[in-house]
């Protein structure tokens, strides 16, 4: 199996000319909100486990590249105003050029008569909306695609095996069906394609920085994963 790594909210970055969107929001683009805080160094923790890795660079809160085209929330409220020329420029410069090399090596590694194991990379708050989430990681997939279930289930397992405290969910926060960028995929690549969004509770973050014990339990237990 080749492993493709990326992550979708490595960052909070607006770019200059649609800053004045975000007169007032330095807290809402430092929060869970305007990036996947921890994400990105977890992200590069697991680079060498990677065939090909991509980190998309700019906040979620301009354009969600995680989610289709015609997703009601593909603009944030800070940008769903702007008109329709703005957002196709802001489609064309950054969501279709993300989605766009991901899918391109994807295609390639299948073509080549390889198999992909797809891992998107995020982080979740620990309390959304005064609710405790119930996890330490999530692994998401699609239950009707036998392959991801028989992956994620190694997965836990190896991580179980690093980590015997770890409280490892399937398909929790969200559903690893709904809307996003695996979703897409595996349209596009019915065969010889796995997605899978790797969650990892927030309350392991410092500083942006996870928690090196599970960024190792984390690493190990993918690198056995995928022998």
């Amino acid at each position: 199996m080749r492993l493709i790594l990326t992550c979708e909210h490595a960052f909070n970055k607006i770019p200059e000319e649609y800053r004045d969107l975000f007169p007032k929001t330095r807290g809402i683009l430092g929060s869970h909100r305007g990036y996947d805080p921890g994400a990105r160094d977890l992200f590069e923790h697991l680079i060498a486990l990677g065939d090909f890795n991509y980190t998309y660079k700019i906040s979620r809160l301009l354009v969600e590249v995680n989610r289709s085209i015609d997703h009601p929330h593909l603009f944030s409220e800070f940008t769903k105003g702007i008109s329709s020329t703005e957002k196709n420029k802001i489609i064309t410069r950054w969501y279709i050029p993300y989605r766009n090399e991901v899918e391109d090596q994807i295609r390639k590694l299948i073509g080549s008569g390889e198999k992909v194991v797809h891992l998107s990379v995020h982080s979740f708050t620990p309390v959304l909306k005064g609710e405790i989430r119930n996890a330490d990681i999530g692994l998401l997939y699609d239950p009707s695609r036998k392959e991801e279930k028989v992956i994620c289930k190694d997965l836990k397992s190896k991580l179980r095996e690093e980590d015997s405290t770890l409280k490892i969910r399937f398909n929790y926060p969200y559903l690893g069906k709904a809307d996003g960028f695996t979703t897409y995929l595996r349209k596009k690549f019915p065969e010889n394609y796995s997605g899978i969004e790797l969650e990892v509770n927030q309350k392991f973050v410092k500083n942006n920085k996870m928690d090196i014990k599970l960024k190792e339990a984390i690493f190990k237990a993918l690198q056995k994963t995928l022998k």
